[in-house]
């Protein structure tokens, strides 16, 4: 395919773009003249298929396919209201795949699709790595925090670590955290939160940042009174998430958070890096 064509066709692609409620879309009715397709009938014929394949891949059709209607110019100068369908990127994606590849317009947006789809899919999970490091790192700072103000109280850090767990097995439907190590495959030496995924780290920081609080509004001593404190809210916790479905114990480990955070971490170093000679070699062009 040559540059020109390339050129040409990333420009309509671009051009053809707009936004809904903050997600990217494509007219069908645009879209079938990019494609090169003569006839509406044709299109939509493709579109159905596409739908088909979106079910297939168990995605909610009405999230990538919306009928609309569209005004166009009659060449009296009058309008009329004719059908489209507002496609989101993935739904391009499976026209462009039940497209015939022979044609250039096809191939190339097949290409297009398929790369920025996968760009969206990057971005979408870094931006879930980069939670979860940060949810760790808050957790981290919670236990901090309530590990000084029990210390005031007459708790030293064994019998922190006796309220943690009793927390955990309050959590975790029984289990405490040398248990729930086991049950999920962690390191003994290894802090559990870890390997935990995103929702129960968040849930054990909820839990700590209440028993800090209640600590001090409470004015409890010691470590009975304390650990009773953190063992209710944990249970507390739990009564809300299984209301909402979820069994804690039951969710999978997660990727070791320190491995994740060294892989964000290298990744921002080649990021950096490869944005200042991307500004290099501007900066020689010019």
């Amino acid at each position: 395919m040559k540059k020109e064509l390339i050129t040409e066709l990333l420009g309509k692609f671009e051009a053809a773009c707009y936004v809904i409620k903050d997600v990217e879309c494509w007219s069908a009715r645009d879209l079938q003249d990019i494609l090169g397709y003569s006839r509406w009938e044709n299109f939509t014929r493709a579109i159905d298929k596409a739908k088909k394949s979106c079910e297939a891949a168990l995605e909610k059709v009405s999230n990538h396919f919306r009928d609309i209607t569209k005004m166009v110019e009659l060449g009296s100068g009058s309008q009329r209201e004719i059908d489209d369908v507002a496609l989101t990127r993935y739904a391009c994606y499976l026209v462009a795949q039940n497209g015939d590849p022979a044609k250039p317009s096809i191939a190339f947006a097949q290409t297009y699709f398929a790369v920025q789809t996968r760009k969206q899919e990057i971005i979408e999970q870094r931006l879930l790595d980069v939670a979860r490091v940060s949810a760790r790192e808050k957790l981290s700072k919670s236990e901090k925090k309530l590990s000084g103000i029990i210390y005031e109280r007459g708790v030293n850090e064994q019998s922190f670590a006796s309220i943690r767990s009793k927390g955990d097995q309050a959590l975790f439907g029984g289990f405490n955290t040398a248990e729930m190590k086991k049950k999920l495959g962690v390191p003994a030496a290894r802090a559990l939160a870890d390997f935990l995924p995103t929702l129960t780290i968040k849930a054990k920081d909820f839990a700590t940042e209440l028993t800090s609080h209640n600590v001090v509004e409470k004015d409890l001593k010691g470590e009975s009174q304390i650990s009773k404190e953190h063992v209710d809210n944990n249970v507390a916790v739990r009564d809300m998430l299984k209301k909402r479905g979820v069994k804690p114990e039951a969710l999978p480990a997660d990727e070791d958070v320190n491995k994740l955070k060294r892989r964000l971490e290298n990744d921002e170093k080649k990021i950096l890096k490869d944005t200042k000679n991307a500004g290099k070699k501007k900066s020689r062009q010019k």
